[in-house]
């Protein structure tokens, strides 16, 4: 029974794998419709677990991107005149029919990112809640009625829609980082101009399809993936018509678009670079410790921007930590994201590959000791082995910089003044971690540390319902919960005067 189960297995997630790759639409989507790039050019979307093509995707030109403006600009007005519980009922079908194909997202998602199949399909669950959560905020923008502190007129307050949006997403959430968007967008009347990253569009091309089929109008999701960003992006950004842009992915990145949107005044928001620091008291409890640091590091391979970067950790419990860590790391597996229970899937692409080895290199040579890993994989496919890295000094390269890889580097504090310190030995501010017995410990450290989202005992912070966002170089704006569809409204004072006849 077991000798046959292999070459089932095999069979079936080959045919899931054709499927999915048969049935994802590789035009860009413009105002409706499926169309090939102006010029017929494309983009080879990879495998990282092989280093092969997958299939080609539609590149827009500055044309098409003007295209998909035109349609996004054309839509306004009729979108935002849409009744809210209209707007809300398409996320909520939205919500319910992705994740009745959760198997199909999640399959593309881990054959263009490499992310193994059970964290691709909680990443469906976890995108497809924006759908529902901003469903049920679209009935809930409100406004003001007050009376002006002189009794002669009327205060009257609205929130009506930003307009046009470009939205720039990045590779390591395909999904959830565009509904996490579009949610709020869609809820609040804003059409859009979605540009996903190059590495990654199947799963974007997918969700834009499956939003015509529930009811999305033409020209409100505009779908344009591109090899040309730069170039592409910059005259829509440019755009009068344009009123909104939003954008994940790196801090470089991120403040060369704030100062293209400086011209126009943009609405902007930023989910930029992170270097999380997770700190563990020597009151903490060490499996929960643990077991919240492989959550913190692992999830995604490592590449996620919320992801545990520095693990600090009291000198009087760090030898056990790291062997516990080191322990757990060794019994991940590390393999292609569709095969059967995988852990650990492959980087994104070669270069992230050896972005991390070089930093594990430079750790190294600076006297830091490796407890397991190390190593990219042998064979094809873009591997690295889970790392733990011990006796960590402080100018390592790896202290520093967002390290996107399954590698832990552990550095020991003495008190927790500096803990702090070396908590805040960044420019970035977006998310923490503290694991800590305490309740006085764990409210002084969360109130005092500078990072815009804070874990306490716990390896996860994200959450639909609660803000996403950071602070310093980490950006600007919040996503989820009540205050995300905040980003995409603007605030009107109607003054009524009541004593013009009197």
């Amino acid at each position: 029974m077991n000798s046959g189960s292999a070459p089932d297995e095999a069979a079936t997630t080959t045919r899931l794998r054709d499927t999915a790759l048969g049935q994802v639409p590789v035009g860009l989507f413009i105002n409706g419709e499926w169309r090939d790039a102006s010029d017929g050019s494309a983009i080879a979307v990879e495998d990282p677990a092989t280093g092969r093509t997958l299939t080609e995707v539609a590149s827009a030109t500055v044309g098409d991107g003007t295209a998909a403006l035109d349609a996004a600009a054309a839509a306004q007005s009729g979108w935002a005149a849409t009744p809210p519980r209209r707007r809300g009922e398409i996320l909520r079908a939205a919500f319910e029919l992705l994740t009745e194909r959760s198997d199909y997202f999640a399959m593309l998602m881990t054959l263009e990112m490499g992310k193994p199949l059970a964290q691709a399909k909680g990443e469906v669950i976890y995108g497809a809640e924006f759908f529902r959560w901003f469903s049920e905020e679209a009935v809930r923008i409100d406004g003001r009625w007050s009376t002006a502190p002189d009794g002669r007129s009327r205060l009257l307050t609205m929130r009506q829609p930003v307009g046009p949006t470009l939205m720039i997403t990045p590779w390591n959430f395909p999904l959830a980082m565009g509904t996490r968007k579009i949610g709020p967008a869609i809820a609040a009347g804003c059409t859009m101009v979605v540009k996903p990253a190059s590495q990654t569009p199947l799963t974007m091309l997918a969700l834009a399809d499956l939003l015509t089929e529930v009811g999305v109008p033409a020209g409100v999701v505009n779908v344009i993936p591109t090899g040309t960003s730069s170039k592409v992006m910059t005259p829509l950004i440019a755009d009068p018509r344009l009123r909104k842009l939003t954008f994940t992915g790196s801090t470089s990145v991120g403040k060369a678009l704030v100062r293209e949107s400086a011209d126009q005044l943009l609405r902007v928001s930023m989910e930029l670079g992170g270097n999380a620091p997770f700190l563990v008291f020597d009151d903490a409890d060490l499996d929960a410790a643990v077991d919240g640091a492989m959550l913190a590091k692992m999830r995604n391979m490592g590449e996620a921007c919320t992801a545990a970067n520095r693990f600090l950790v009291h000198e009087s419990v760090a030898d056990e930590f790291g062997r516990r860590l080191a322990a757990r790391m060794e019994a991940e597996v590390v393999g292609p994201g569709t095969h059967e229970g995988v852990t650990v899937g492959p980087l994104v692409d070669a270069k992230q590959q050896r972005r991390v080895a070089d930093l594990v290199d430079d750790a190294t040579r600076r006297g830091a000791d490796v407890l397991t890993g190390g190593q990219p994989g042998n064979g094809p496919g873009y591997f690295f082995t889970p790392t733990v890295l011990a006796n960590v000094p402080q100018e390592a390269d790896v202290f520093r910089e967002e390290i996107f890889g399954p590698v832990a580097p552990i550095i020991t504090f003495s008190d927790e003044d500096k803990a702090m310190q070396l908590a805040h030995d960044t420019e970035y501010g977006l998310a923490a971690y503290v694991f800590a017995a305490g309740l006085e410990r764990t409210v002084r450290v969360a109130e005092g540390l500078e990072f815009g989202m804070v874990g306490i005992n716990q390896g996860t912070v994200s959450n639909p319902a609660a803000p996403f966002g950071g602070v310093k170089q980490s950006g600007f704006g919040r996503e989820g919960g009540p205050e995300g569809i905040n980003e995409y409204v603007e605030t009107k004072y109607v003054g009524i005067n009541l004593t013009a006849n009197s």
